[in-house]
């Protein structure tokens, strides 16, 4: 260990109120110093504190802030969002069989502590780090919330959706590496929709015309709105889309109608809606967050079922908006196969994990071993059965 590593100080905040917003998005978004977007907004200052100050985290939620902090010299030079967890639920790579055999094995697995964005299964940094504190920065955080973990014996750490460079780094620290898989669509420099659509097979291609054809006659019309466009009453729309598909997915949804308030506050400039409205009122819409180089699909509901509305508000929408903007990827959330027909390919998603007890660890990282020959195979097998044209295959 360096004389600078051991000169760092780590602090457990209790609450995002102990420390500046600039300190923070210092650490995790220094390429927004310059007033354009950050490459990703769910680590931003202003989406942790609404989570924070919704009540969608905190006490009686099972997701505890103890965000992790790094000084060097008296500066925060890396921080990290992390929780301690009491359930799995909101996280997305699904550990629910690990504490299952750990209970049964006589353990308590709850409290684990968890690094992650809540119930936002997004790829970003988790391990967020001042510009010049790269070498240092990672190992603290890491250091850091493995030693807490340990003073405080819980069960286990996880830092999921990270970064492909934070898994490589945290797998050299002695972490156990996890892949998933999602699926997202990539921009080739498409000019319009139909540039995209020329890219697809014929087949997959008609298929998408007639599906946007059928949502777009489902008797009104689609409005995508972000910033000062969106006013304070879409948010009841909103809500109510949210809770309608909350209750039938989760049983109960994450955020805290308070969220939406906050949101229009603080973060309306990140979120891009799309409401479909019809005779003065929204009866299906998706929330999508705005990041510089790609756009997350969030939450989509609907108070009005109608043939392929949802494909249409959830993906072929976020691909105009992307094309139109010139971002690089549209993100849609978790899960999925049925979004392999409508241009979104397989893609790896990365996990950092650590476990205390060194029996146990030495079975998951087998499971994560074997998990992940199966993972490869299948996204070998899904990108080769995608949508788009194969060589020398005619255009309609």
């Amino acid at each position: 260990m360096t004389e600078a590593q051991t000169a760092i100080e780590i602090q457990v905040l209790p609450s995002l109120g102990e420390i500046s917003a600039a300190e923070w998005d210092a650490c995790a978004c220094p390429e927004a110093a310059d007033g354009f977007r950050p490459n990703d907004p769910f680590t931003t200052y202003r989406f942790l504190k609404a989570l924070e100050d919704s009540g969608s985290v905190g006490r009686g939620t099972g997701w505890l802030p103890s965000y992790l902090v790094a000084r060097f010299s008296g500066q925060i030079i890396a921080c990290a969002p992390l929780y301690a967890k009491h359930h799995s639920q909101g996280e997305y790579v699904f550990d629910h069989s690990w504490a299952h055999a750990y209970e049964n094995a006589g353990g308590a697995y709850y409290p684990k502590f968890q690094i992650a964005v809540p119930f936002t299964p997004a790829t970003g940094r988790r391990f967020l780090i001042r510009p010049g504190f790269e070498q240092i920065g990672m190992g603290a955080l890491v250091r850091g919330a493995v030693q807490l973990a340990a003073n405080n014996e819980v069960s286990s750490l996880h830092a999921t959706f990270c970064t492909p460079s934070e898994a490589a780094d945290g797998e050299k620290m002695g972490l156990m590496h996890r892949i998933g898989q999602q699926f997202h669509w990539e921009n080739a420099g498409y000019e319009t929709f139909d540039g995209f659509l020329a890219a697809l097979s014929s087949r997959k291609r008609k298929n998408i015309r007639k599906e946007r054809a059928t949502a777009q006659a489902f008797g009104g019309d689609i409005r995508s709105l972000t910033g000062d466009e969106i006013e304070p009453h879409h948010w009841d729309d909103v809500w109510a889309f949210y809770q309608d598909t909350g209750s039938r997915k989760w049983g109960r949804p994450y955020l805290t109608r308070a969220f939406f308030d906050i949101a229009h506050e603080t973060l309306r400039d990140d979120i891009l809606l799309v409401l479909a409205e019809r005779e003065g009122g929204n009866v299906a819409g998706a929330m999508n967050f705005i990041g510089r180089r790609a756009l997350y699909g969030r939450y989509w509901g609907a108070l009005d079922r109608h043939p392929c509305l949802h494909f249409e508000l959830c993906y072929y929408q976020a691909i105009d908006y992307a094309i139109a903007h010139g971002l690089e990827t549209v993100e849609a959330g978790a899960q999925g196969e049925h979004k392999l027909a409508r241009g979104y390919l397989p893609v790896t998603t990365h996990s950092l994990h650590w476990i205390a007890d060194p029996g146990f660890a030495r079975a998951v990282r087998e499971f994560l071993e074997a998990e992940a020959r199966v993972v490869d195979e299948e996204m070998e097998f899904l990108t080769t059965y995608g949508p788009f044209r194969k060589s020398g295959e005619d255009h309609d």
